[in-house]
């Protein structure tokens, strides 16, 4: 049994302006883009994982897969204020996974690869990435925590990658795993490709 304990956050709050509607209610495959992410989590290496969003039915769906949830209340202060909601709830984990919820090509596999890289260099930041491109999700050990609850409006975890580079090191997953879901149309290339290629 590992000693370090850590938590892991699905943030699923976000307004989707760009998507103009609960893009995590759009399914994929005949699955909601919601469940991809909670699919891709593994939870056996998580003391904690906690739902952010401001949905009723997501934390309905989150209690379904045994997750704990908190509402969000106010989407429109940015992905910081989901970030500070979710890294409040876990203060007592040595790491936090942060999860974005449209990249429904993430697999749970490569999730657990970056939490046993971590592992092995609890010190770091370690993120998904691909050809030198780094993506989510992303783990933070607990000297980072104040950093990101100090975070604002729409800033994220990069804000404290660009002031730690020298923190980061990176596990290469697919390049169709950090493909995220911003619009419709990526929605559908995505299922086009599907088409083409067979399941990914």
């Amino acid at each position: 049994m590992d000693h370090k304990k850590i938590g892991c956050l699905v943030m699923a709050a976000g307004n989707a302006s760009r998507y103009q509607s609960n893009k995590l209610a759009a399914e994929l495959g005949g699955k909601p883009l919601i469940r991809h992410a909670l699919d891709a989590v593994p939870k056996h290496l998580f003391s904690d994982v906690v739902v952010v969003t401001q949905y009723p039915e997501i934390e309905a769906l989150a209690s379904e897969y045994g997750f704990r949830s908190i509402r969000n209340k106010h989407p429109d202060y940015g992905i910081s204020h989901t970030i500070s909601l979710g890294t409040q709830a876990m203060m007592d984990c040595d790491a936090i996974l942060y999860m974005v919820s449209d990249q429904p090509l993430l697999e749970a596999l490569s999730v657990e690869r970056v939490v046993e890289f971590w592992k092995k260099h609890p010190r770091s930041i370690v993120g998904a990435a691909h050809n030198g491109k780094r993506g989510n999700p992303c783990i933070f050990p607990r000297e980072f925590f104040g950093e990101l609850l100090d975070l604002k409006e729409d800033h994220g975890g990069n804000t404290v990658i660009r002031m730690h580079p020298e923190r980061l090191l990176t596990v290469e997953v697919t390049k169709d795993e950090l493909t995220d879901v911003d619009t419709p149309k990526a929605l559908d290339e995505i299922k086009k490709q599907m088409l083409s290629d067979g399941p990914i």
